[in-house]
């Protein structure tokens, strides 16, 4: 029964960190010549991951010109849809939760309210195992784009052995992974209350 009242919490753990996230990495270009050089080269870029909108200028050591580039793909879509269902899975759990704990008696009146609960958590179970491997997919694409030695590789400057280029910090991703856990562990719970609804009316 734990995992059935937790499982609006997991829910919420899952969105908050993939919904809420931005997140950032810096380079620097060192060229022969110091005063055409960058060594703070911020790059920022956030939730919902559509990375190849997220410009940023470097020097190409080749006197004032300066060289625009983008991040290269496009998570928006895996992470939108996952935000989505686990925002409308968080609503239903704890509709679900309230029902289990202060209306059980008129919950297990008849089959239709264990019948339509078992549907609905079956629909959202499904949802879950898609959702979850899109997005792991996506996370995945989204930390290769954003890898700092990937980024470098982009910049015309940094072909040329005469010059220096360094990644400063890279970016912190340790909330994203939290979303997929969170994720794992709402799926989990949802297929719980599915086997505890089936129990309890079917």
């Amino acid at each position: 029964m734990c995992m059935v009242i937790f499982a609006p919490l997991f829910a919420i753990f899952a969105f908050a960190t993939c919904g809420g996230y931005s997140g950032g990495l810096r380079l620097s270009v060192d060229c022969v010549n110091k005063t055409e050089s960058n060594l703070s080269i911020d790059i920022a870029f956030a939730y919902p991951f559509r990375l190849h909108q997220v410009t940023f200028e470097v020097p190409t050591c080749e006197g004032k010109e300066r060289q625009k580039l983008a991040l290269i793909g496009d998570s928006s879509s895996s992470a939108e849809f996952f935000v989505t269902v686990a925002v409308f899975a968080f609503l239903y759990s704890l509709a679900a939760t309230v029902v289990y704990i202060f209306f059980q008696n008129k919950y297990r009146e008849n089959n239709r309210g264990p019948l339509i609960d078992f549907i609905v958590t079956v629909v959202f179970s499904f949802l879950w195992l898609v959702g979850s491997s899109a997005w792991a997919k996506g996370l995945s694409d989204v930390k290769v784009a954003t890898d700092p030695k990937e980024v470098l590789l982009l910049m015309s400057a940094c072909k040329q052995p005469s010059n220096k280029c360094m990644a400063v910090h890279s970016p912190v991703m340790s909330s994203l992974n939290t979303s997929v856990l969170s994720e794992i562990q709402s799926g989990k719970a949802l297929r719980k209350r599915k086997r505890v609804a089936t129990l309890t009316g079917l």
